[in-house]
């Protein structure tokens, strides 16, 4: 089985890639005070990166994510993204990598989001050991998804839950932006990408139809 350690790196450009896709998907807000003062974080933006080199995980800004919270964010990921006859878990495509490097990176939406993530794996895990005396990366898929169900719920009187499913959309939104920027992600929703083709017949007739258009494109 294989470990982060032993995946290949991820190059800077798949990094940079995934965070244009998970800020179009991303429609989160902050929603917690979090004590960062123990934390690492960088500082100021630094210097442009050289997207054609290989980096290692933490090499161009300190990390934040701990291995436990690590263990909260893989399993997390993975109730919102299975692997299932559509495609692989979020973990087996690193949307976890992609989280720690999203709140760990020093610009103000990503530090903004930061807060969020941090204070709602903080939650995830007292509301685990609260109902099930465990936490959140040892619960059953089912213990696990009925906390999931709860946080997906639009319509919370507590104040707390209403919180914590702000947290929850936040973290969907951007293991999503992860998952579906991957060539696996394409696949699952059906995006061929940028294929040439060597001919062009127009848009489909039942999209014409649907806009009230007419086919003007000649084959």
């Amino acid at each position: 089985m294989e470990t982060h350690e032993s995946l290949p790196r991820l190059s800077r450009r798949q990094v940079l890639k995934w965070f244009a896709a998970a800020a179009a998907a991303s429609q989160a807000s902050p929603f917690m005070a979090f004590s960062q003062d123990s934390l690492p974080a960088a500082v100021g933006y630094g210097s442009d990166p050289k997207v054609n080199d290989i980096y290692k995980r933490g090499d161009f800004w300190p990390l934040t994510l701990s291995p436990e919270q690590r263990k909260t964010v893989t399993a997390l990921a993975d109730v919102i993204l299975p692997a299932d006859d559509l495609g692989p878990a979020a973990s087996q495509l690193r949307v976890p990598d992609f989280i720690d490097e999203w709140v760990s990176a020093p610009y103000p939406k990503q530090q903004r989001d930061r807060e969020t993530v941090l204070a709602g794996l903080t939650w995830i895990n007292e509301e685990s050991n609260r109902q099930f005396k465990k936490d959140f990366a040892d619960l059953t898929i089912k213990q696990q998804q009925s906390l999931c169900d709860v946080l997906s719920k639009q319509d919370h009187i507590d104040s707390k839950i209403r919180q914590a499913a702000s947290f929850f959309r936040t973290f969907t939104s951007l293991s999503m932006g992860a998952y579906y920027s991957t060539p696996e992600g394409w696949k699952a929703i059906g995006y061929t990408g940028n294929v040439p083709s060597a001919t062009f017949a127009g848009p489909p007739q039942e999209v014409l139809d649907k806009l009230g258009l007419e086919q003007t494109v000649k084959s």
